[in-house]
């Protein structure tokens, strides 16, 4: 039975692997990068990646902003940090996909 435990280990393991293969990326060229975008290896964790990062970073945002902000400023913030941040995700995984599925 796979629990919780099991889950954060490969989960730890997967994140260790993608940081080692960026770092060996670090200094090939643009064909490289782009050969290796385009192997699941390469794409999948991007994409997972861009979520994890406008997910963390609209959270970010909206601590700051229900501190700061109040009355219809704070929800008209809040609703353009939401959408931002799921615009931009958005954008990043279509030029990824983009990358990796073009011939």
């Amino acid at each position: 039975m796979v629990g919780p435990a099991c889950v954060r280990r490969c989960s730890r393991a997967a994140d260790a692997l993608f940081v080692i293969e960026i770092i060996a990326h670090m200094h090939s060229d643009y064909a490289g990068f782009v050969a290796w975008l385009r192997s699941p290896t390469g794409m999948i964790p991007m994409v997972l990646l861009l979520i994890a990062l406008f997910h963390h970073a609209a959270l970010g945002l909206k601590v700051v902003v229900e501190d700061y902000l109040h009355g219809l400023v704070k929800f008209s913030a809040l609703v353009a940090v939401r959408l931002g941040a799921v615009a931009l995700a958005v954008a990043g995984i279509l030029a990824v996909l983009f990358i990796a599925l073009s011939g």
